[in-house]
């Protein structure tokens, strides 16, 4: 049998899929830009992320802790929190008053929102999980207390649902509930890949519209003759 260029190529390409199926997606940049423009408009009008020196957004960069702690903040005002206006300062021997992120991160570690490490080490540098990431901002938002089978049920749709770690399943259930989720197109979460700019400008997009739903309920009205509430 005589092996073309043609059908080699085509082996080739099996072989990929099978071993690789994550090269799949990286060939496709453009479906991922287009399903991402909208999310990342949003958030960066809300001025919740922003766009880089030279203006561009750079959707597959990777978020590190620093950089979600500041988010956090700016999105749900934790620094207007009770916890957060505490006069004494947390230790943090890897984050010093210098550090660009300083009072985003002493505000969540105040809050309880983020926790440091032993030796008073916070890592601000270090990369943040999918799984990390929507557990933490859940923590913001407010974890719902589903019952075990509550979560379960509403995990199970998902192919991946087995690699969300045990003590993330009931946050990410949250996110879930509400909306906030973004998976790939097998609906996978994915959850214990780095979390990336996109990633977070998706689940920031979700968390606005859905603010945004809340604003514009609009009121009943008092009838003329109605008793006035109390």
């Amino acid at each position: 049998m005589k092996i073309t260029r043609q059908l080699l190529g085509t082996i080739l390409l099996t072989v990929l899929l099978q071993n690789f199926p994550g090269i799949v997606q990286s060939q496709q940049p453009e479906a991922n830009a287009d399903k991402l423009a909208e999310p990342i408009q949003k958030v960066t009008a809300a001025k919740l992320m922003s766009n880089s020196a030279d203006g561009k957004f750079y959707p597959e960069r990777l978020i590190n802790r620093a950089e979600l702690a500041a988010i956090l903040v700016k999105t749900f005002r934790l620094e207007q929190r009770q916890a957060a206006q505490t006069q004494n300062s947390i230790s943090v021997a890897d984050v010093p008053a210098s550090h660009w992120a300083y009072k985003d991160i002493q505000t969540v570690l105040k809050t309880d929102i983020m926790r440091g490490y032993r030796g008073n080490l916070f890592f601000p540098n270090q990369r943040i999980t999918k799984a990390e990431a929507l557990a933490i901002f859940a923590q913001a938002y407010g974890v719902f207390q589903f019952p075990d089978e509550n979560v379960k049920e509403i995990l199970a749709p998902y192919p991946d649902a087995a690699s969300i770690p045990t003590w993330a399943r009931r946050a990410i259930a949250t996110i879930i509930t509400e909306g906030f989720i973004n998976t790939d197109a097998q609906g996978n979460i994915s959850p214990l890949q780095p979390m990336t700019r996109g990633d977070m400008a998706y689940l920031l997009s979700k968390y606005l519209q859905r603010q945004k739903k809340q604003a514009d309920t609009p009121e009943v009205p008092i009838l003329p003759d109605a008793p006035e509430p109390r």
